[in-house]
Parts: structure tokens; C-alpha cells; sequence
């Protein structure tokens, strides 16, 4: 059946969702994606070495878990798993931070339209899962303190959500990979917001004031094009070090340090077409150590929980902290994403691209529901390294990302099967100038 593309005047009325994006955005998410298959699977060996590890006889997994060093003059005698969750993660949010700045700069949500879809979604997708854990500790008879924890199931993580999307989501619209990698990291961002506001007890304002002083260094350092290490490193622990002695979560500093690289090469360098800039060359440098290690190393000391037996199994199920996290993550987050996107669809000019169906943005909303590095890092936030509410927040988080791993494997691996068939029978094939012939026509044939 033929389809002629739309007029350039109706292209304009209607923004479609989800659709191939541009050739360049669809290989720079392919690359990402590699690279976060490789670290989701580091992730997952991490896990279950951390469970196996912290259910051994003996005490060895706490007791390297809690050992402490670095200087205390400088408030930095810290635990391993303090030095993984405030020291390693920064890291990952320095990423996080470089990916958001470069797809609101160069990448294809810099049309406002197209962001205000994957913020309002991750705005959902954090609101909905909060008010699940609330209600569910409300009505059950969870420990003093439980809604503390509201803010746990808010957050997707970046690594095994990628992972598993790159693992069935090949023939998927680049547009939809787009969106959930864009979704993660903003909410991830968010998540790392709430810790800022809500998860910060005492505030020390002077080093978070003296923290801006090598902050600006480090930025007006990135303006000129430095690149050198010996100059941003020690410019950047600095910033970590102050904005941890502030009594600010010390990852909130590599969220602003990643924001402050510039995106496009300056005139000089011959502008925005003359290849990658900074923020995609730190990306790559720093991508790998954080998917490779910061990551997993964090795993290995946030994800133990000792399971004593069937019968502490089903009692940390029974804590509404765990089966508010669970619901949170499995219910929660679908329902937040795929209400606000079909809420967008309605309330603008924003429409579903014509390949896609609403069952694509299910399977995308259930994915989100994987919580594991910053769920992880919230619940020890809310209620303290090694308590008994605690390990019941871990069990939960590793439940409920599991159970949103397979429920949307089951549902994107089918309509990754149908995304193949259609390519194959359009023959979606390279021209001889190398790019797809559905990322340049500017529309999308008929949905299957």
C-alpha cells in the first residue's frame, strides 16, 4: 500500500513520538548502547558475587564493607561502601551529566518540543512510584521512619535498562532508545535533586560556597578547551571534596561538572561540524571506567544482603518498605510514564510516529522500573548503612528490577521480532552513502 509523506505544513502541526530520529543521534545511541551492554553485564556479575559474597559463613562481606580509611582531618574517613556510593558514583552522574548537557545541546531533543516529552515522562515516571511506596506504607505497619524512603523507587538505572534494550531492542525505532536512555538520565538527575534537597541533614554552607570556586575553575577551564588531566582532575576532587564536607551528596558535584563542559567546538576549532566536542571526548574517556567500574565496584558493596532462609525471605517481603519498593518499580513506573506520554499525545500537537504502537511505550515504561544503582543509593540515605530496613529496601530493589527486567524483556523481544519483519519487508537498507533510507525520507510508512 503506497503513503505519500506528509506536506512540510502538516509535518510541522504534528510532532510525532518516538519516531527514527536522525542518523547521526541513531549511531551515537548504538555506540552508547554497546557500551552500557558491556557494563550492565559487569553490573549483573557484581550483584550476584555481592549476594553469594554476603551469604558466606563468617563476616568477611560486612567487615570489608565497613572497613574505614582515607583522612579524617578532612572529614574523609569513610567506609568502602561510603567511599563506592559518594566517591565512584560521581562518575557515573559526570556522565549523566555530559549526556543530558549533549542532548539538549547537539542531540535531537534540543527542539523544546521533543524534550518536554522524556522530562514530563520522567516526572511521571517519579511521581507515580513515590505515591505507590507512600500508599503502601501508609496502610501497612512498616518500621518508624518507613516514608523516608519514598523517593527509592523513582529512579531508573541507566546501565542494566540500556543493557537489556540492547540485548532485544535492536530492531526497536532509534527513537524509542532515545527516549528511554534520555528518560533515565533525567530522572536519574531528578533522583539526584531530591538527595540534594531531601536526603541532606546538616548543611555546612561555607564548603558549599568554597566548592564554587574550583567549580568555576574547572568550567572556565572546559570553556578554553583545556583538556589536560592534571589540571581538571585535581579541580574537580576539589569540587568533590568540598561539596562532600558541605553535607551535600558528594555526586551532585560531578552532575555540575559534567554540565559545565561545553557540547560543540567553538569557532576557532572550527565550530559545531568539525567533529566531537569536549563533553563527547571526556564521555569516551570516562564512559568505560564508569560502566567498567565504578559502577560494578559500587554494586559489589551496596547490593549484599545476608537472606536468612525461605522463612527471612518471605518476612522481608512482608515489610511494606520492600513491597513499596517493589510496587513502586513494577507498577508504579509504567503507570507514571505511560500516563504522562499519552497525557502529552492529547494535550499538544505530539502524536504516537506511525510504526509505533502504545504497547512499544509499555515495554519501555516497565524497563524504566529497573532501580538498582541510585535506588540503591537512596535507601542507604534513608535508612542507614546496615540496618534491618535497609536490607529489606536492597531485596526489594533487586526484586522488582528483576521481575521489570523479565516482564520487559517478554513484551520488547516480541515487538522487536515485529520491528524486523517490517525492515525486512521494506528492505530498510543503506543507500550508497551509507544512511537508511527511513532517516532521511522525514516520515514513517505505515504501522504493521
Amino acid at each position: 500500500m503506497t503513503h505519500n509523506p506528509p506536506t512540510r505544513d502538516e509535518a510541522r502541526r504534528r510532532t510525532p513520538l518516538f519516531g527514527y530520529g536522525s542518523w547521526p543521534e541513531a549511531r551515537r545511541i548504538a555506540e552508547v548502547l554497546r557500551t552500557e551492554t558491556v557494563g550492565g553485564a559487569l553490573l549483573l556479575v557484581a550483584t550476584a558475587l555481592a549476594l553469594v559474597w554476603a551469604n558466606l559463613p563468617g563476616d568477611t562481606y560486612e567487615s570489608v564493607r565497613q572497613f574505614h580509611f582515607g583522612p579524617e582531618a578532612l572529614h574523609l574517613d569513610l567506609s568502602v561502601e561510603h567511599w563506592a556510593a559518594d566517591g565512584l558514583l560521581a562518575i557515573f552522574f559526570f556522565i549523566a551529566g555530559l549526556e543530558l548537557k549533549r542532548e539538549f545541546v547537539a542531540g535531537d531533543l534540543r527542539n523544546p518540543r521533543a524534550a518536554a516529552l522524556p522530562i514530563a515522562a520522567a516526572v511521571g515516571g517519579m511521581a507515580v512510584p513515590a505515591g505507590v511506596y507512600v500508599l503502601v506504607n501508609s496502610l501497612g505497619d512498616g518500621p518508624e521512619g518507613a516514608l523516608s524512603g519514598w523517593a527509592i523507587p523513582t529512579a531508573t538505572d541507566i546501565a542494566f535498562a540500556l543493557g537489556v534494550l540492547a540485548v532485544i531492542g535492536s530492531h526497536l525505532p532509534s527513537g524509542l532508545r532515545t527516549f528511554l536512555l534520555t528518560l533515565a538520565v533525567v530522572d536519574d538527575l531528578l533522583a539526584i535533586t531530591v538527595i540534594a534537597i531531601f536526603y541532606t541533614d546538616d548543611l555546612a554552607p561555607l564548603p558549599l560556597l568554597l566548592a564554587l570556586v574550583p567549580l568555576a575553575l574547572f568550567a572556565f577551564a572546559v570553556q578554553k578547551r583545556v583538556r589536560s588531566p592534571w589540571l581538571l582532575i585535581p579541580l574537580a576532587l576539589l569540587t568533590w571534596g568540598l561539596v562532600h564536607a558541605s553535607g551535600v551528596h558528594a555526586t551532585v558535584a560531578g552532575v555540575l561538572l559534567g554540565l559545565s563542559v561545553p557540547v560543540l567546538r567553538s569557532d576557532a576549532a572550527g565550530g559545531p561540524d568539525a567533529g566531537p566536542g569536549l563533553a563527547e571526548h571526556f564521555e569516551h574517556v570516562w564512559r568505560p571506567l564508569s560502566a567498567g567500574f565504578a559502577v560494578p565496584v559500587f554494586a559489589l558493596f551496596a547490593a549484599g544482603v545476608a537472606i536468612e532462609g525461605a522463612s527471612g525471605f518471605v518476612d522481608a517481603l512482608g515489610d511494606p518498605v520492600a513491597l513499596g519498593v517493589i510496587l513502586g518499580l513494577v507498577v508504579g513506573k509504567p503507570i507514571g510514564i505511560v500516563l504522562t506520554t499519552f497525557l502529552m499525545a492529547k494535550l499538544t500537537s505530539a502524536e504516537l510516529d506511525e510504526q509505533l504502537s502504545w504497547v512499544d511505550v509499555v515495554g519501555v515504561g516497565i524497563l524504566a522500573g529497573m532501580g538498582f544503582t541510585v535506588s540503591l543509593l537512596i535507601g542507604s540515605l534513608a535508612f542507614g548503612e546496615g540496618t534491618e530496613a535497609g536490607q529489606h529496601v536492597t531485596l526489594g530493589v533487586l526484586l522488582g528490577s528483576t521481575v521489570a527486567a523479565l516482564l520487559a524483556a517478554a513484551l520488547l523481544s516480541s515487538r522487536n521480532r515485529t520491528y524486523r519483519r517490517i525492515e525486512e519487508a521494506e528492505r530498510v537498507d543503506a543507500d550508497a552513502d551509507g544512511i537508511p533510507d527511513v532517516y532521511q525520507r522525514g516520515w514513517s510508512g505505515e504501522r504493521d
